[in-house]
């Protein structure tokens, strides 16, 4: 498998192993709600906090979410993204020794995230998945950081989230999109496991009822599959007694004991004019929702403009966070990748969008009367990064 070398590699890749365990010290003045309720909010350098958390943590988390510094080389921000600030450089001169006062910026972002990234990895569960948020300036770096450190079959998807809707007019080319990045230790039976997402208004409008089915809105869903397989290519005739073959170089999806059921049950479409390609009827009663794809539209993931506002109608007043995440897109990988009671941890918690994200969440399914009242997620550990901070 290629791995990714950089200047600092060899010293950090053990060095998780070496951060010391300690004790977290309870601030109850600061707390709120009921101290027994699991849910955590860690002030710190998120390296020692993630080693103190281990102990109660480890292989239990379903879903890590964590926007990282993008490393844009920008440091007038809440937080150095440049990773230059002088906590990093303290941590990387003790840590790499004298390589780590010259690195260059890609180096030390690489050096700070090889740790992190290995003891998030201790965290999950088996069938936990963890999505990391990112753009340009690292995600070629970061696949194959992720492939180094939770294996290249881990890989689940890579999202392309259009995190602006307007054009920059002075731009070479106006950025429209983030990414992210989405790993599980076991990803088969991650897929097994995720959650389909809710259709939206004009995803469930493209079931119809064109002939007054009594079971409702309907669409025709294709009979034919690709590949070849002569067990599948039996002829089929259609109301009009045209015969049917599978298209060239395709097959039927199913057996033809299937396809006789499917007729028996009167799902089988033909077309308006009867003798077309064979499908059957999908009911919109019957359908589970989508299948999540790799492009989330600013309509259904949120975007930058959405997330200040955010910021702002919680402050009262602009916030110090450049570029926030909307609670929606947050929503969305919990929506996918979580159900009741499973524990959800963000070690870059910034602006706090994943904790915002799972109290919407939480409030939502409490206010549903067709839903039992069971909190989302049953404990949040959100890690400020302060080693960070300019």
């Amino acid at each position: 498998m290629p791995t990714l070398n950089w200047i600092g590699k060899e010293a950090v890749i053990n060095h998780h192993l070496d951060v010391p365990f300690h004790l977290l010290k309870d601030v109850p003045e600061l707390g709120c709600s009921d101290p027994g309720s699991g849910n955590l909010i860690v002030e710190g350098d998120n390296l020692l906090a993630l080693k103190a958390l281990l102990p109660y943590y480890k292989g239990k988390v379903k879903c890590i979410c964590i926007d990282p510094p993008y490393n844009t080389g920008n440091e007038g921000w809440a937080y150095n993204d440049n990773v230059n600030s002088p906590a990093i450089r303290k941590w990387l001169g003790e840590t790499v020794g004298k390589e780590g006062e010259t690195l260059d910026r890609h180096d030390r972002w690489l050096c700070m995230m090889y740790p992190r990234l290995a003891l998030l990895r201790e965290f999950l569960s088996e069938d936990g998945s963890i999505w990391v948020c990112l753009d340009d300036n690292e995600i070629h770096a970061l696949r194959y950081l992720m492939n180094e450190v939770m294996g290249a079959n881990a890989f689940v998807a890579q999202i392309c989230w259009e995190s602006r809707y307007s054009r920059s007019s002075d731009a070479s080319f106006s950025v429209s999109h983030n990414f992210v990045l989405g790993y599980s230790p076991s990803p088969e039976r991650w897929k097994h496991k995720r959650n389909r997402l809710s259709r939206n208004d004009e995803q469930a409008a493209q079931y119809k009822n064109p002939d007054h089915d009594p079971n409702g809105p309907w669409r025709a869903i294709p009979w034919d599959a690709p590949n070849i397989r002569p067990n599948l290519e039996y002829p089929i005739v259609t109301p009009t007694g045209k015969l049917r073959k599978p298209p060239q170089g395709r097959c039927w999806s199913r057996t033809e004991d299937q396809w006789n059921e499917i007729v028996r049950s009167g799902r089988a479409y033909f077309g308006r004019s009867g003798d077309g390609a064979p499908s059957f009827k999908q009911y919109l009663s019957e359908a589970s929702g989508i299948v999540p794809n790799t492009w989330w539209s600013h309509e259904d993931a949120g975007h930058t403009d959405e997330a200040q506002k955010e910021i702002q109608d919680i402050f009262l007043r602009k916030a110090g966070f450049a570029t926030p995440k909307p609670t929606r897109l947050i929503e969305r990988i919990l929506q996918i990748a979580t159900n009741p009671g499973d524990l959800v941890l963000d070690s870059f918690a910034g602006s706090g969008t994943t904790g915002h994200a799972v109290l919407k969440m939480n409030a939502a399914q409490q206010g549903s009367a067709d839903t039992p009242v069971v909190f989302h997620v049953v404990a949040l550990i959100c890690i400020h990064l302060q080693s960070l901070a300019a």
